[in-house]
């Protein structure tokens, strides 16, 4: 029996969020992650692969960010396609990786892959605005996004049990492509999904004053975020705290770790956007120092609980910039998210190069310390007010001014995304 569109939004929404998450999983965690975790045996069993790693991971940044300025301008109108572009690009890298064995046909693949995650944000921040219903926006756009989580834990998992870096990648395939199908036949039938762009939405019509901020704080944060993105296990297993080949295990501890992604929508909802990204900074900080301590006293446990930590800092920044597009350009979220998510992978390619000199002639300990300084300066500056302007009209007649964390309504102020 057919329903109507009022009808469909009495439930939650949250099984369309569940598998929003799955696609940020497999399209994040693993077909983006996934090369910096299987980097070992990649080249062990593919000893040609090894020179062109570092090429690999630039060609994912490229593609990531490619993809991400496309989304911008086609989820907010199409996110169904952008579900779409998301599992079949990060689908296909998969299998490229998979089967390469010539270094040029790997950085193809792995440029191919890494534009799922490009694709699949922005695409899903309309989708959960449009089926989850207003109580749980909240903590369903922070449960997609804790996707991260759940698939670099799935990575690190994978990584010992699967018995050739083929058959994993394969898996993450099929991964990809289930979560992909499973998102958008979620959404199939929902005809306000590709609702003509309404008139003043156009982007050059947006305030993009009300991105500085944010995007400023997390090109600074990113770059902090690059030191154990990149070198964290390295840096401990090189100085001897943690086994070699106990590596995935960092990586569990940190995808666990972000599974506390999920209460982003409750502490913006608490204490606002900025205080949100503030206490998200902080624990960026403390994992910066961690790691410094953790290499300098030699113990393992303190590493684990670096990564953990770290974890919970970088999901829950990526939950707040997702909650801030949506505050600030209501009607764009799916553009604002690209534009902010482009800014912190900006910041964390910068971060990466700054870090990689620096190895040769700082010690761990000191760089885990400039990594904590940058997360507090990014967390600082996210304290900066914009200029308060005119109201705008948001969908259902509630209004945000340039410069508030939250919302006004009919019935007065209430609490942000509510």
């Amino acid at each position: 029996m057919s329903t109507t569109t009022e009808e469909r939004r009495t439930g939650s929404g949250l099984g369309t969020a569940v598998a929003g998450m799955a696609l940020i999983a497999a399209t994040y965690g693993m077909a983006r992650f996934g090369i910096g975790l299987f980097a070992p045996r990649l080249g062990a069993q593919r000893p040609d692969l090894t020179a062109v790693l570092g090429w690999a991971g630039a060609a994912q940044f490229t593609s990531y960010a490619l993809a991400a300025a496309v989304a911008a301008r086609l989820a907010d109108r199409h996110p169904r396609a952008g579900v779409l572009l998301a599992g079949a690009t990060a689908t296909a890298g998969c299998l490229g990786v998979a089967v390469a064995t010539d270094p040029v046909v790997f950085v193809l693949a792995v440029f191919v892959g890494g534009m799922g995650g490009g694709f699949a944000s922005p695409a899903l921040v309309p989708i959960v605005d449009a089926v989850v219903t207003g109580r749980a926006a909240a903590t369903g756009q922070s449960l997609v996004n804790s996707g991260t989580a759940a698939g670099v834990i799935g990575a690190g998992v994978l990584a010992p049990l699967a018995p050739s870096v083929g058959w994993a990648w394969v898996l993450m395939a099929l991964l990809c492509a289930v979560a992909a199908a499973a998102t958008r036949g979620s959404v199939r039938s929902r005809p306000d999904l590709t609702a003509p762009r309404r008139a003043g939405t156009a982007p050059a019509a947006r305030p993009w004053r009300l991105l500085v901020v944010p995007g400023t704080a997390a090109v600074i944060a990113g770059a902090g975020s690059a030191l154990i993105w990149t070198f964290g296990p390295l840096s401990v297993t090189g100085t001897g705290v943690v086994g070699a080949d106990r590596v995935g295990w960092l990586w569990i501890a940190l995808g666990s770790g972000g599974v506390l992604g999920t209460l982003t929508g409750v502490v913006v909802e608490r204490w606002g956007r900025r205080g949100g990204w503030c206490l998200c900074s902080g624990a960026l900080a403390l994992s910066g120092v961690a790691l410094s301590l953790a290499v300098g006293t030699g113990t393992a446990w303190v590493a684990y609980a670096c990564m953990a930590v770290f974890g919970t800092g970088y999901l829950g920044l990526s939950g707040v910039l997702v909650l801030w597009s949506r505050q600030v350009w209501p009607d764009a979220a799916g553009a604002g998210t690209s534009v902010l998510f482009i800014a912190l992978a900006v910041g964390q390619a910068v971060g990466s190069a700054g870090f990689g000199v620096l190895r040769g002639s700082a010690d761990p300990g000191a760089l885990g310390l400039c990594a904590a300084g940058l997360s507090v300066l990014g967390g600082l500056i996210a304290l900066v007010r914009s200029r308060p302007g005119r109201p705008r009209r948001r969908r259902g007649g509630h209004e945000v001014t340039a410069g508030e964390d939250r919302f006004r309504g009919p019935a007065g102020p209430v609490a942000p995304l509510r």
